[in-house]
């Protein structure tokens, strides 16, 4: 069989809905016909999908933190301990950031910071439960597995008892950042003192088994085999057949500017593009996955959208992390939309389980209060606009 009729069996049949084995993925991320990966993407999305609209969210990235008692090559985000430009976020500074994203119809804050060394779990659980009594319209999209893994390890409890006191804290749902890749060999390369494979998926499915949904996340194009991307893919499709508890999939480059890995060359569009689309061939099992504009950019985020994304991710009033690896690429909601609609879709607004927000004629009509509250913003704090990961 030819090269081209392997690649169009193994599309055909993905298409169709039945499960591409880790060998045909593989085959997948070796082919270079993009256009053909795209059209068959495109048309799980349609099949998984085929409602008039595409989704959106408002959310912020607050880093609480950013000391970390570990040492990532890839990350420009983290200080030491021992760092004079080490933080915690003040209640005001917080509640501050809270309430703007809240104007500016946010209904998420999606809270990550570095993995702290000292601080308790009664720390955390105090900050939860004074943001959902203050704020409890909003969803608290907050602490990503290896935090979660750290707590534990601090505070010598399982990882479910972690879990289920945040959960009572106000905990609503758990990203999926520090997944990076899923195999232990690359984790090994590139990060010391942070959570392996198992357990990482462990903190998830922990969750998963309390009740809790969350995100899925995959950082590529640095030290990992394709193999291994597509390993790390299966360990995720083996997770959600068991749990059931993604509620989506992203997956985003690597930004190797000012970081201790910015020797590798960033991978190009349409790499990315490649590997969102077998992403979305291969996890048969998630329904959503999301658009990684805020490190592609504007045309290549809405590209995706016809590469297996039925999402085009969040309008993120702050993030800092991608900011720091010197990536800036800024999105109003007004963009957003429009990428959204030059596609043939309506724009809606969603939350972290994908149910609609607002009808079209409730979004208009508060989109003057929108406006209002994005001018006051602008005018007292630097608002940068990227990317991550959900």
């Amino acid at each position: 069989m030819s090269q081209l009729a392997e690649l169009n069996t193994i599309l055909e049949k993905a298409v169709a809905g039945e499960r591409i084995s880790p060998e045909e993925g593989l085959a997948l991320l070796k082919s270079n016909n993009l256009i053909a990966l795209g059209r068959a993407a495109n048309q799980v999305t349609e099949r998984l999908h085929p409602e008039n609209y595409r989704t959106y969210n408002i959310d912020r990235n607050v880093n609480y933190t950013n000391i970390c008692s570990a040492v990532c090559d890839f990350c420009a985000f983290y200080r030491s301990p021992k760092s004079n430009d080490g933080y915690v976020l003040s209640n005001n500074e917080l509640y501050q950031k809270v309430q703007e994203t809240v104007d500016l119809g946010g209904n998420q804050i999606l809270l990550q910071g570095g993995m702290h060394p000292t601080l308790k779990l009664e720390w955390y659980e105090e900050l939860l439960s004074g943001l959902r009594a203050s704020f409890p319209t909003i969803n608290l999209h907050a602490f990503s597995p290896p935090e979660i893994y750290q707590f534990a390890k601090i505070n010598r409890i399982s990882v479910k008892e972690v879990l289920s006191r945040l959960k009572a804290a106000g905990l609503g749902s758990l990203p999926g950042g520090g997944a990076e890749i899923l195999v232990d060999r690359v984790r090994k390369e590139i990060t010391r003192g942070k959570v392996m494979t198992d357990d990482w998926l462990h903190v998830a499915q922990e969750w998963h088994r309390l009740g809790g949904v969350g995100s899925a996340s995959m950082m590529f194009g640095h030290v990992e085999t394709l193999n291994e991307r597509i390993e790390h893919l299966e360990r995720l499709r083996q997770t959600q057949d068991e749990t059931g508890g993604f509620s989506a999939f992203i997956c985003w480059t690597f930004q190797p500017e000012n970081t201790d890995m910015a020797h590798i060359p960033p991978v190009s569009p349409a790499e990315y593009l490649k590997t969102n689309a077998v992403a979305r061939l291969y996890l048969d099992n998630f329904k959503n996955i999301q658009s990684s504009w805020v490190t592609q950019g504007k045309k290549i985020g809405q590209l995706a959208m016809l590469y297996g994304c039925n999402d085009m991710g969040s309008l993120m009033i702050e993030e800092n992390v991608v900011a720091e690896a010197g990536t800036v690429h800024f999105l109003s909601l007004t963009d957003i939309r429009e990428a959204i609609s030059e596609l043939g879709f309506i724009p809606r607004q969603r939350d972290v389980h994908y149910r609609l927000l607002t009808s079209e004629q409730e979004q208009f009509a508060i989109k003057a209060n929108q406006k209002k509250a994005t001018a006051q913003l602008n005018s007292t704090v630097e608002v940068v606009q990227l990317s991550e990961t959900s």
